[in-house]
């Protein structure tokens, strides 16, 4: 997953491959909350607060299908001293529906990012 600021927050669109898949058909949970959880995670980094998620909330609105293209956002809604408070989700590209949403603690650090690593 690629993470490109925008004026709306951080945000990756993707197809889901089948690597993904729990029961037929269907996306694991964990990989919907990892996907929200990078979302958040470069969020806080393009708005110049890198940080390590220390809480995550995670609703899951409905199954993600293998092969859906989807776009998955991230925002700072505010930051607290070294709190960075986040949210973010995972929608269809098309039609918007929702998949699943997040909101974030981070805390922040010093951080540097491997482009190589990526």
């Amino acid at each position: 997953m690629v993470f490109t600021p925008g004026p709306d927050g951080s945000f990756c669109e993707l197809v889901v491959p089948p690597r993904f898949q729990s029961w037929a058909g269907m996306t694991h949970g964990g990989i919907v909350s990892l996907m929200l959880d990078e979302a958040v995670g470069w969020a806080a980094w393009h708005a110049g607060h890198p940080g390590v998620t220390g809480r995550l909330a995670v609703s899951l609105r409905r199954p993600l299908k293998l092969g859906e293209h989807i776009r998955i956002v991230g925002k700072v809604d505010h930051v607290r001293r070294s709190l960075v408070y986040v949210n973010a989700f995972v929608e269809n590209r098309d039609d918007h529906s929702r998949v699943a949403d997040a909101t974030a603690t981070l805390m922040q650090v010093k951080a540097v990012v491997d482009p190589a690593a990526r």
